[in-house]
């Protein structure tokens, strides 16, 4: 594989984007409505706002993405960081562009200043799972949730 290339998203990265998240939200059998995704988006590129997305360039194409968030926490004084999304193209997997990834938002989240990195995933997604237990550490916490 080529050169990766980690960098924040840019106005001009929608039609790289894109694709990736229906990916990723296909993956998770999920819909979203069009207004939620450009939504997000757009809290993307306003620098207001704590959410952030990164993608994994390669030979000019777009083959990963993260997206983060910064938040409170009555734990610490500083932010935390909520890894929130992560994909990367099925050809592209097993080669550390997902490890790239997520460094990215290690470094960039250290960098403004958060004291952590967190988030969760599917107890089916083994194989993610094999790559997080390797840079992470696995607390054993429980989520639960309702809609409302």
């Amino acid at each position: 594989m080529s050169q990766i290339d980690i960098r924040p998203v840019s106005a001009a990265d929608h039609a790289a984007w894109l694709p990736l998240w229906q990916a990723y939200l296909r993956f998770y059998n999920t819909e979203l409505p069009d207004a939620v995704s450009q939504s997000t988006w757009q809290r993307f590129l306003d620098p207001n706002e704590p959410t952030h997305a990164a993608l994994a360039w390669a030979d000019g194409k777009a083959v990963g993405m993260v997206h983060f968030i910064y938040h409170r926490s009555n734990w610490s004084i500083e932010n935390s960081c909520y890894l929130q999304d992560l994909l990367v193209e099925p050809q592209t997997r097993g080669t550390g562009v997902g490890r790239l990834l997520i460094e990215h938002v290690y470094a960039t989240a250290k960098a403004d200043g958060c004291c952590k990195v967190h988030w969760l995933t599917h107890e089916t997604n083994a194989t993610a799972i094999q790559l997080y237990e390797r840079i992470a550490e696995r607390p054993g916490f429980i989520q639960f949730r309702k809609a409302i």
